[in-house]
């Protein structure tokens, strides 16, 4: 009777302090705030959301209305008016936050970084694509498909975004091998498509000579592709090098049809994943070392479009 009575007071214990973890982890709060709206933060979403669910955390999913960097302070403060424990952000305009994730550190929330870093900030860890290799492996890609030689320009996001700045500068060192290719043009969109659209086409006809384009941000590769398949630029299908990041629908649909000869994939779901597990350790204490992530990219064509892993 004794042993059977200990054995039940070692259930009840352990029920007790499984009891306890689990309230724990439901009194823990995490956000993500990614850039904007875009396809590619809805991958991130599905990482975090999915994270947050196996570690029986609370999860809240909070997107900008613009690219504005005010707009993500204010998201913050009301962030931290609603008392959560840990924040992961893409970072629109770097300097613009340093302030008040300094705020939101001073007060005991985790701050982490996903996507697109604010390096001088109290955050604690950057989880995403180190952008500038990634351009630098963008515009070696580009080089060899040129043959080493013709005039490129390059269609961007928000022009003030750090992490699109930083694959620019990674493409820009890959090309510096290359004199004889001649970088034209740079050139601003917002992240929004329809005015991407109208960059490309512009570019085209101000540069007849154009041998090359890289998109920057996820808007780009759809961007041009759907240029090239207006009959004004027919002739330019084949021709043109067209390089591409994030492996959205469109995207893919313009590696398939010959519009787009390569894409930069990057894993989002690692990326909205990673932080919330990463914010969930440090809240816990577990993570007291945090240190920078690199998620990676594949570079994906025609010929590995079929079989490359996410």
């Amino acid at each position: 009777m004794r042993i059977a009575m200990k054995a039940a007071a070692a259930v009840l214990a352990l029920a007790t302090g499984m009891g306890t973890a689990a309230s724990y982890a439901q009194d823990i709060t995490v956000a993500l705030v990614p850039k904007v709206a875009v396809p590619f933060f809805d991958d991130c979403n599905t990482g975090g959301a999915e994270a947050a669910n196996e570690l029986g955390v609370k999860y809240q999913w909070v997107v900008p209305a613009n690219t504005q960097g005010s707009t993500q302070v204010k998201i913050i403060e009301d962030l931290m008016a609603r008392h959560v424990d840990g924040i992961g952000i893409s970072v629109n305009e770097p300097k613009s936050v340093e302030g008040i994730i300094k705020q939101a550190t001073d007060a005991g929330i985790k701050v982490v970084t996903f996507d697109s870093d604010s390096a001088n900030s109290s955050r604690s860890m950057y989880i995403g694509t180190i952008n500038k290799q990634a351009g630098v492996t963008m515009g070696k890609s580009m080089a060899e498909a040129l043959g080493g030689k013709g005039e490129v320009a390059i269609v961007t996001g928000q022009l003030g975004a750090s992490n699109l700045n930083e694959r620019i500068d990674g493409v820009k060192e890959a090309l510096a091998d290359y004199p004889d290719i001649k970088l034209v043009a740079t050139e601003g969109t917002e992240d929004d498509l329809a005015r991407a659209v109208s960059v490309t086409e512009a570019l085209l006809r101000a540069n007849p000579n154009l041998s090359g384009i890289f998109g920057i941000s996820q808007v780009g590769g759809p961007a041009v592709a759907k240029v090239l398949a207006q009959q004004e630029f027919a002739d330019k299908k084949g021709q043109l090098k067209v390089f591409a990041f994030d492996d959205l629908p469109d995207t893919i649909k313009g590696v398939k049809e010959g519009f787009i000869d390569g894409i930069m994939v990057q894993r989002p779901i690692t990326m909205g994943k990673l932080a919330v597990e990463h914010l969930v350790a440090q809240i816990k204490g577990e993570e007291t070392d945090p240190q920078n992530i690199d998620t990676g990219v594949t570079v994906v064509t025609a010929d590995n479009l079929d079989s490359y892993t996410k």
